[in-house]
């Protein structure tokens, strides 16, 4: 609630005529009547939209977009707004036109690369939440880090980024052109994360295109400069974010986070079959919260079984890339925005993170860095 003020329910339409006072600088109508708004969602008070715009214009639209945040910020009883630009590609000819590259979108080699400077990027990803994926991600980062690599990490987790407490950063990235976003940075490693952009607390109630528009953004308008290795932590499960970033950036291949128990081991079977499907490499499988060891008697306790996602990478054909214990260490280090990696280098938890990504880096070696991005073929 403002001001102290009872809540109201905000309708789609008062959205809508909020935006109608605001115009586009270079077309002189409002951005509603232009059919330039999409995917308005509002819930509780908390009102989510898109505003499309041309590839060439986007990158300088920045102000348009504030300034619809706060047309509908102002409205009584909404609580936070987001809009995000989303730049639609131009649509294809139709089939009765056909022009002599016809085998190939044209807007795809128009399309900006998606963060050029970077050597490769791994995802690192779940099939399903709970299986420490963001700690695994960050420690690996940072033994990637420790291994002489230049490193960054992309938080892909739009719904709960968490890469800013796991990493210990807090603030705002900042701009010096207003329109390319530089990198945060801890450790030595450069971070971007949706969570340094909306309040902790803000839900994120965006549809898929506007998630989509986000990865791109978090990519294409970042100053990241020359990384050899880029590790993006993904949202658990296999939905709009994970595809994006299979169909649409060249990913060197993927990791596989899962812990020892059935059910933790048939959704990842589900997130290796939709890396294979989109064909990404799956550089392996890692078996997080492996086992317990007391730190009082030192006695170990298999608490979720063990060894069940080796079995299940021999029996899918991809290779086991090592198992990391459930350590009170490792849970408050990482909580503390303190990882082991980091800060307790010689433990033989970093002494496993830092070769799981010595192996990761030697696979993407071999595979060759940059995988191609897909070739969408029009028949």
């Amino acid at each position: 609630m403002r001001g102290g003020q009872q809540a109201m329910a905000i309708t789609e339409k008062q959205v809508l005529d909020a935006l109608a006072a605001v115009r586009d600088p270079d077309k002189g109508g409002d951005i509603v009547s232009l059919g330039m708004v999409s995917g308005i969602v509002v819930r509780d008070g908390n009102v989510g939209f898109a505003i499309e715009v041309e590839p060439a214009r986007g990158p300088r639209l920045e102000p348009l977009r504030r300034a619809a945040e706060a047309a509908v910020e102002a409205l009584p009883g909404v609580v936070s707004v987001t809009a995000v630009l989303t730049a639609e590609a131009p649509r294809r000819q139709s089939r009765a036109a056909p022009t002599p590259h016809a085998h190939a979108r044209p807007e795809a080699a128009a399309r900006p690369a998606l963060a050029p400077g970077v050597k490769a990027i791994v995802a690192v990803a779940s099939g399903k939440g709970g299986v420490g994926k963001s700690t695994v991600a960050a420690n690996l980062a940072l033994a990637a880090k420790a291994n002489g690599l230049s490193v960054g990490v992309l938080d892909a987790d739009i719904y709960g980024p968490s890469m800013p407490r796991m990493l210990g950063i807090s603030g705002r990235p900042r701009s010096a052109d207003g329109r390319i976003l530089q990198p945060m940075e801890n450790y030595g490693v450069r971070c971007m994360s949706i969570g340094f952009l909306v309040a902790e607390d803000t839900p994120m109630i965006w549809r898929g295109p506007m998630v989509m528009s986000a990865l791109q953004q978090m990519l294409r308008d970042v100053a990241w400069g020359e990384l050899d290795l880029m590790i993006v932590d993904m949202p658990p499960g296999t939905g709009d974010a994970q595809l994006t970033m299979a169909q649409q950036v060249a990913l060197a291949g993927a990791v596989i986070v899962s812990t020892p128990q059935d059910i933790a081991l048939i959704d990842a079977r589900r997130g290796l079959a939709m890396f294979n499907k989109v064909n990404v490499p799956v550089l392996g499988i890692i078996e997080n919260m492996s086992y317990f060891r007391c730190p009082h008697c030192g006695q170990r306790s298999d608490i979720f079984g063990h060894g069940g996602a080796r079995r299940e990478a021999a029996r899918l054909g991809a290779e086991f890339l090592g198992e990391v214990p459930l350590d009170l260490a490792i849970r408050e280090t990482s909580d503390a925005g303190r990882p082991i990696v980091a800060t307790d280098p010689d433990s033989p938890y970093a002494e496993t993170f830092r070769v799981i990504a010595a192996r990761i880096w030697e696979k993407v070696s071999e595979n060759g860095a940059r995988r191609a991005p897909p070739r969408i073929v029009v028949e």
